[in-house]
């Protein structure tokens, strides 16, 4: 499930007969349920837009799903490997990089060659 950015996960539990589900992107915790489909997807952005009105009241900005950015330690010969084949393909390093990691997911490409 998505709104406005945020992701939900689901999961049916037969003994209650409810769906229950939890907002995956935050550091808090948010969760929701529902007898139906449309039960739970309506709690899912009633729990997101709570979220947001709670944050604006106490004047805080509400956890965003993701910046774009994340750093990942590597080995100083892996990223020196990583940074020659940005070379070669005529590509800074951040953007082969953006561009690999893209393929790998949205299209399920080969990887680093």
């Amino acid at each position: 499930m998505k709104y406005k950015g945020y992701t939900g996960k689901v999961v049916y539990d037969d003994d209650a007969k409810l769906f229950h589900g939890e907002v995956l992107d935050l550091k808090d915790v948010i969760t929701f349920q529902g007898k139906s489909v449309e039960e739970l997807e309506q709690a899912f952005r009633d729990s997101i837009d709570d979220y947001i009105e709670f944050c604006e009241e106490r004047k805080e900005k509400p956890d965003k799903p993701f910046s774009g950015k994340f750093v990942v330690n590597i080995s100083p010969s892996v990223h020196h490997q990583l940074y020659l084949k940005a070379i070669q393909s005529g590509k800074s390093l951040n953007r082969w990089i953006s561009d690999t990691l893209t393929n790998q997911i949205v299209h399920n490409q080969p990887d680093l060659k």
